[in-house]
């Protein structure tokens, strides 16, 4: 018997989207952040091409507000509440780790081994989302 996971996504395609409180900072965050220019960048939406089928995206919280149903809450209520955590493997976290907070990022855990194998330092970004920065080894 084949599983077959998603069948109708080949290859698949995945966007993963950041409610920000300020679009354009966190836009100049992530591309000094992620060495990369926005793909896009309008009004209500920026995104970063992280490899061939995945993409970040940043939506302000005010855009998305306008598209979900009163009963939920305005992303504005969740600063600084871990709402996500971006995973990133890089070659070097020391190096990311420190570029990070040089960019304005709030260290949460120093690069260290983990009891699971990788080496990972963790920050806040400017809305309060988790980033990890991982290597399979210690460089």
């Amino acid at each position: 018997m084949r599983l077959f996971l998603f069948p109708i996504f080949t290859p698949m395609q995945v966007q993963f989207i950041l409610y920000v409180q300020d679009q354009n900072k966190s836009t100049e965050f992530y591309k000094n952040l992620l060495d990369k220019k926005p793909c896009l960048f309008v009004q209500g939406m920026t995104e970063f091409q992280l490899n061939k089928n995945t993409k970040l995206g940043l939506m302000p919280n005010d855009s998305i507000a306008k598209l979900i149903p009163q009963y939920i809450k305005h992303p504005n209520t969740g600063t600084t509440i871990p709402r996500c955590e971006l995973y990133l493997k890089v070659d070097d976290v020391n190096t990311c780790y420190k570029k990070a907070l040089n960019l304005g990022a709030t260290p949460i855990n120093e690069p260290q081994q983990r009891d699971w194998g990788d080496y990972v330092g963790y920050v806040m970004d400017l809305d309060g989302h988790i980033v990890a920065f991982y290597s399979k080894k210690i460089i």
